[in-house]
């Protein structure tokens, strides 16, 4: 089955300053996009979005336009952005004029709850569909009520709710994390990325501690609404690229083939516009 990976984190520290990685030693290293096609082409990922690293605010034009031209497999990028800024239009021009950016990010989580919840940061998220643009969410899962207020604040917003929302797996985290769920997906202007859940585990993870966060996802989002990530590098925390693509085709071994595909490319080439 052909996979899109809509959420590849590429780090080249001699190019760009990513402070957040002093502060995480496994992975404060270069990140290649050569050494992640070198896995990931055997394992049937044929293309990738780039995903924001969370570099210093004058180096992400710069970030998104490197990746932008860095491999011909990375198809498109999902930039960096502070609509809190009064100059977010201004910065929405110049993506646009890139071309192959498919959305913004702007982290939050760790981030003052009401951040996202000024007038500002609301007026400029609501331009990004006159620039055909999506906005990921990432937030944890005890930041959820964050998100919920955010795609409720902006109804003609397309959002992606990063990670399954992040719930803390390891410690066996359900009912907060499926009520917060249960909310955000009723909301239609939001779909969910099954990625990143291997940051939340400890190293003895197995494929059955996941399976009943992903199938939550995807009763509640439905097949149309959710898309697949590697989160990577940050995956190697507690697995490899390998290990997080076998755990997802063996949950969803039983589903049907249109099913499957939906969730691995599909789905991520009609909501970031790759087709």
């Amino acid at each position: 089955m052909r996979i899109v990976d809509t959420h590849l984190h590429l780090v080249y520290p001699k190019a760009f300053s990513y402070p957040w990685l002093a502060h995480e030693p496994q992975l404060n290293r270069p990140w290649s996009v050569e050494s992640y096609f070198a896995e990931a082409e055997a394992l049937g990922i044929e293309a990738a979005l780039h995903m924001e690293v969370d570099v210093i605010e004058a180096d992400m034009l710069a970030e998104t336009e490197f990746a932008l031209n860095v491999h011909p497999k990375v198809i498109g990028a999902i930039a960096n952005g502070r609509p809190e800024h009064k100059d977010f239009p201004a910065y929405l021009d110049k993506l646009s004029a890139m071309g192959g950016v498919r959305g913004v990010r702007r982290l939050l989580q760790g981030q003052p709850a009401e951040l996202s919840t000024q007038p500002l940061f609301i007026e400029n998220l609501k331009r990004l569909p006159d620039h055909g643009l999506v906005f990921d969410i990432c937030v944890k899962s005890h930041e959820l009520t964050v998100a919920e207020k955010l795609v409720a604040a902006a109804p003609g917003v397309q959002f992606v709710l990063d990670h399954c929302g992040n719930p803390k797996i390891a410690q066996g985290e359900w009912d907060g994390w499926a009520r917060h769920i249960d909310t955000i997906s009723s909301m239609p202007n939001v779909s969910c990325k099954v990625s990143g859940i291997l940051a939340n585990v400890d190293d003895k993870w197995t494929v059955d501690q996941l399976r009943p966060y992903v199938e939550y996802i995807i009763a509640r989002f439905g097949w149309d609404r959710v898309v697949w990530g590697s989160d990577h590098p940050v995956v190697t925390l507690f697995a490899d690229l390998t290990g997080w693509v076998k755990a997802t085709e063996a949950i969803i071994a039983g589903c049907s083939a249109s099913e499957q595909e939906k969730l691995l490319s599909g789905n991520a080439e009609r909501l970031y516009r790759l087709r």
